[in-house]
């Protein structure tokens, strides 16, 4: 494990998961949240986001922590792990729920109240984006470990069995 994406609906742990990785293995972290938001809540351009990843994917170790679906074939192709988290939407909304006013590392800012339109993709997540994820998984799953979490509880038990 040396090249590590970590994917799954936002609110799912995802981001908590990748800390505690990195604690565990040391390899760097790179949130994709933190790398596509500017503070004043717009963001960077598709070009710079992609050159962002291509310079990491450079790097001989990395955990990239986060989804944006339209990156996510090109970060399978350089991963040798996949941690996938598939959770029920409910378990996710209230995850993003429980991290409203509370700062982050992968955000600059604070969010008060959930975005309708976020809320909005949480709840199709499964039915819009896990589809489309699993067809990735499987066609790059040959030289791939992928992990696939159904809750929290795995992925803490599967973080407790690596330390």
């Amino acid at each position: 494990m040396k090249k590590v994406i970590i994917i799954g609906c936002p609110g799912s742990g995802k981001t908590t998961f990748a800390e505690k990785l990195n604690k565990c293995t040391g390899l760097p972290l790179f949130y994709l949240d933190a790398i596509w938001h500017k503070p004043d809540k717009t963001h960077i351009s598709r070009e710079n986001f992609d050159e962002c990843m291509s310079e990491i994917f450079l790097m001989p170790e990395w955990i990239i922590d986060g989804n944006y679906n339209r990156t996510i074939e090109a970060r399978l192709e350089q991963c040798d792990t996949v941690f996938l988290f598939d959770l029920p939407t409910e378990i996710c909304l209230q995850g993003a729920t429980e991290r409203l006013g509370k700062g982050r590392y992968d955000l600059p800012w604070i969010e008060k109240e959930l975005n309708p339109e976020f809320e909005s993709f949480i709840k199709g997540f499964a039915e819009k984006s896990l589809p489309r994820i699993y067809e990735l998984i499987e066609k790059y799953k040959a030289n791939k470990q992928v992990i696939i979490f159904k809750s929290r509880e795995d992925a803490d038990e599967y973080l407790k069995n690596i330390r």
